[in-house]
């Protein structure tokens, strides 16, 4: 006896040819050229079982000779008439190796997205590019330079280097291209841009100049965040800090021994002329105690009773030999902590520059670029490096008797370079700032006003809270590799007195003496001044040029009087969040500024950070960081090995990425395919924050492809030589014909349409996902392809009835290739072709599935029925109880039995209801001789 419940008991429901290959590393051919390659497509037999490797293979280079990845490629649309345009660009990967898995999900969403808009008939144009990536680029270049001849840049000089440079990313830097096409990256290839070649480079230079004139570019010498590895310095959101709790000792770069953190020193100055009866000595603390050498004052609060009498009075520095003053701060001094006495080096702490501001104090580096004591430190030590002088300044302070001892538990924060780990130090040094704060508010406002949106709604918060707190950018960069800062210092001779710092731009120096001479003029200068320029040794930030992007990569250059690109804004600007204010924002404040305030981009849509399984950052020192080519082709774990031992990381975390690699990945990575990469990488977006990747997960989602393939191989023996075109299906269907599996497939097909659609509109496209291999999966592979299997085997089934069940199997077929290929477009497409070559399709001269049109749910709406699906997941549940019960006994599910049904629902027993209205078919399903029906509410 079956029993329903409510149904009382629930039962769970639930060989090849070679391809010819165009590879085309950097430009696709002209239109007219791809129509002559448009016969080359890759030919391929039908196999029975589903390999990645062989269905991706050529598909590629295909879509890319016949244009389709170009703009305005109208002779393929559905729509023809007032296409909308879709633009987007690529963050751009920086050109210093290859990309990682992040990068993989980021083209995985955008590459969805744009396949989404072209089959939905939008005029896409998709921009690729790369970024120089200014010190990151260098620092592998002069890494390589070093181990490989031994030289450093220096050796070089600046010009050579340079060269090198171009030399390495001309040979090293299309790997990069190369994987994006491995990723199915649909990519305008003709638009691609780096954002050091010759238009970027114009707009480069012309915005810094525009903005220079337009008062939003100034020269300032203020402290700098300094970082002595890479001898240059970085912006405020480029520091990483690092929590330090009690003695320890870390590693950083260039260094052989560790460096000791977490320790407070303590020593005394002495008060110069003290009253007999008052104190002799100030105690200060310090965790930097080589810093002492620089400190000008030492500060006390204003209201500490126990100082009253040391106001206005001086201390001699013990190894200075000289009197400085102490001062009164209520701002840094809190009396309640320590001694309440605080040592003031303005040159090397942000809150003691401040400090030295308000009460006029001098302020001097100690330290040169690299870190090394300079002239300005009084002491014979000339040259020695900031940590390593530690122990001489202790011994000093010893000697004279001023040391007072240390802490080794001190809780403290130390700043790092998020380039190097190097230890930052602040400087001050003459750098070039933009003012932000009024670009910000209007970035801000925009925001605000919903002019341009963020997507997921809580980072909009993170928006307000970075824009609400801006510093002015520093935008210059101690580098060699970037773009020169087009500015001119004037200098005189030695006859002109009372000289001040004047600078003036220019596109060359031609132009820039143009504006010295007006500048002079102005002045009030006498004419003819002697005076020479001298070009700024800098380059700017990185983030500079690539902040241009949604003007440059459509081909502004930033001229005067020069018109906004028709493609200008961007429809959506899709990246991570981590650097939703190092670059978005940014964009965003450059951008307006240069559009007289409109918006980059409609939408900002942010997606999470990839970390590995067990919620760690990707890091090549863990070596935890995967290449999307090992999981695309599949690895050994020796090939990773091998790619970290030629890898330029230090011997200690080569050693600690190989101990880790075995850990995590002890059989390599088996080839799982590009396909499968990507839809479950977009599964993942559902953990909007970060995204904890689990290769497993990949390696499941092939199984997903391999079910599409064999639904194809069921399908496509059955459907061949019949004309097919689903709109035309759906308009002519007979509805009053089809059975209740006919009409639930098609319900929930009109329902998975619907989820899709909505998954891209809302940018939720992990609920896409989802639709989409539940409805292959569950309802077309386990229900549909079972139960028709089961009519088609019908020894009297009509022709009509056939033609009713393939014609569904069809619209199947053919909505799930077009549902799933902005996801997996490899797969797709190659199903696609076979169906195209076994069926003649009227009116169907599209080259490729890329161009079919996207389902829409309006097509859909009159198969939607709630009460179908509902009545039919009744049916299946009494179909899997009946085999259970068969398999229980070890009967067969082809031998005729008598079944009883109990159930106590009410709804289910009704006239309407499923249990009477499907009887016949309930009892063909499960193989009954005869039905009963138990009611049990009547029993009792």
């Amino acid at each position: 006896m079956i029993q329903h419940g409510q149904l009382a008991t629930r039962v769970a429901q639930r060989n090849h040819t070679t391809c010819t290959n165009f590879l085309l590393v950097n430009r696709s051919p002209s239109l007219k050229l791809a129509r002559h390659f448009a016969t080359l497509k890759p030919k391929k037999e039908f196999r029975s079982t589903y390999n990645a490797k062989t269905v991706e293979e050529g598909w590629y280079e295909w879509w890319q000779t016949q244009g389709l990845f170009k703009a305005s490629s109208a002779d393929y649309s559905q729509i023809k008439s007032e296409r909308r345009s879709f633009t987007m660009i690529t963050p751009p990967p920086n050109v210093t190796g290859s990309l990682h898995i992040g990068h993989a999900l980021t083209f995985s969403i955008q590459d969805a997205i744009v396949r989404w808009k072209r089959m939905n008939g939008y005029d896409v144009q998709w921009i690729p590019g790369t970024d120089h990536a200014g010190i990151g680029t260098q620092s592998v270049v002069e890494k390589r330079l070093m181990k490989e001849k031994g030289l450093t840049r220096h050796d070089l000089g600046r010009e050579q280097f340079v060269k090198e440079i171009w030399d390495w990313k001309e040979n090293y830097g299309n790997r990069i291209l190369h994987q994006m096409r491995k990723l199915g990256a649909s990519l305008d290839w003709d638009q691609e841009f780096f954002t050091m070649d010759k238009s970027r480079s114009e707009a480069v230079k012309n915005a810094f100049i525009r903005l220079y004139e337009d008062g939003l570019i100034y020269r300032n010498t203020r402290l700098v965040n300094w970082c002595c590895a890479l001898e240059t310095v970085i912006s405020d959101i480029e520091v990483d800090y690092k929590d330090i709790t009690g003695r320890t000792f870390l590693n950083l770069p260039g260094r052989s021994k560790p460096v000791e953190f977490g320790v407070l020193h303590n020593f005394a100055y002495k008060v110069v002329n003290p009253d007999l009866k008052g104190i002799q000595e100030l105690i200060v603390s310090t965790t930097r105690i080589e810093t002492m050498l620089g400190d000008c004052a030492v500060a006390v609060h204003p209201n500490d009773k126990r100082y009253k009498s040391l106001h206005g009075k001086y201390v001699y520095h013990p190894i200075l030999n000289k009197e400085i003053p102490i001062i009164c701060d209520a701002q840094l001094v809190d009396m309640n902590f320590g001694t309440g006495v605080v040592k003031i080096t303005p040159a090397h702490d942000p809150n003691d520059y401040a400090c030295a501001k308000r009460h006029q104090l001098p302020i001097q580096n100690i330290f040169d670029k690299k870190g090394k004591l300079n002239k300005n430190c009084g002491v014979p030590e000339l040259g020695y490096d900031r940590f390593e002088v530690r122990d001489i300044i202790i011994n000093k302070l010893n000697e004279f008797g001023s040391y007072k001892g240390r802490n080794d538990k001190h809780v403290m924060r130390i700043a790092t370079c998020s380039r190097s780990g190097d230890i930052i130090e602040p400087l001050l040094e003459p750098q070039w700032y933009i003012k932000c704060k009024e670009l910000a508010d209007l970035c801000k406002k925009q925001v605000e006003l919903n002019e341009m949106k963020i997507i997921p709604d809580q980072s909009k918060q993170d928006w307000y809270r970075w824009l609400d707190n801006i510093q002015d950018w520093c935008v210059s960069r101690q580098l060699w590799w970037g773009h020169e800062i087009p500015a001119y210092q004037i200098k005189f001779n030695n006859e002109v007195k009372n000289q001040e710092e004047l600078w003036v731009t220019g596109s060359d120096k031609i132009e820039a003496k143009i504006k010295a001479v007006n500048l002079l003029k102005q002045k009030g200068y006498p004419e003819a001044t002697p005076f020479k320029l001298v070009k700024d040794q800098d380059v700017l930030d990185t983030w500079f040029s690539s902040g241009l992007l949604p003007l440059s990569a459509l081909g502004w250059t930033g001229r005067k009087g020069e018109k906004i690109p028709n493609r200008y804004p961007l429809q959506i600007m899709e990246t991570g969040f981590d650097i939703l204010f190092f670059w978005v924002a940014r964009m965003a404040m450059l951008s307006n500024h240069f559009t007289d305030h409109k918006i980059p981009f409609e939408t900002v849509y942010l997606h999470a950070m990839v970390r590995d399984a067990q919620g760690r950052k990707m890091s090549k020192s863990l070596g935890n960081v995967i290449d999307p080519l090992h999981v695309i082709e599949g690895v050994t774990l020796q090939e990773m090995k091998n790619n970290v031992l030629h890898s330029n990381l230090p011997k200690k975390e080569i050693e600690t990425s190989i101990r880790n690699l075995e850990k995590e990945y002890p059989n390599g990575i088996p080839a799982c395919g590009t396909d499968s990469l990507r839809f479950s990488l977009i599964q993942y977006t559902q953990q909007s924050r970060q995204i904890n990747l689990d290769i497993n997960n990949v390696i499941q989602t092939s199984y997903f492809c391999n079910k599409l393939w064999n639904l194809f191989k069921f399908g496509l023996s059955r459907v061949e030589h019949v004309d097919y075109h689903t709109d035309n299906l759906v308009n002519n269907i007979d509805t009053n014909q089809l059975s209740l599996v006919d009409r639930f497939i098609l319900s929930r097909m009109a329902n998975t349409v619907s989820r899709c659609q909505q998954g891209f509109e809302n940018s939720r496209l992990f609920e896409a996902t989802d639709a989409i291999r539940r409805f292959i999966v569950e309802d077309v592979c386990d229900v549909y392809v079972e139960f028709s299997k089961a009519t088609l085997n019908k020894s009297d089934l009509s022709r009509s009835e056939k033609k009713l069940t393939l014609d569904v199997l069809y619209m199947c077929m053919d909505v799930s290739l077009r549902l799933a290929h902005p996801f997996i477009p490899f797969v797709t497409e190659e199903l696609w072709q076979h169906m195209n070559s076994a069926l003649s399709i009227k009116n169907r001269s599209l080259p490729s599935l890329m161009v079919e049109k996207y389902p829409s749910y309006h097509t859909f709406i009159p198969f939607k029925d709630n009460q179908v699906e509902e009545h039919f997941k009744v049916i299946l549940s009494i179909i899997h109880a009946s085999r259970s019960l068969r398999q229980g006994h070890q009967i067969s599910i082809s031998k005729e039995l008598p079944f009883i049904i109990s159930c106590n629902d009410s709804i289910l027993l009704d006239e309407n209801g499923p249990l009477k209205l499907y009887m016949k078919e309930i009892q063909n399903f499960i193989k009954a001789s005869n039905i009963t029906i138990y009611d049990e509410k009547k029993v009792m």
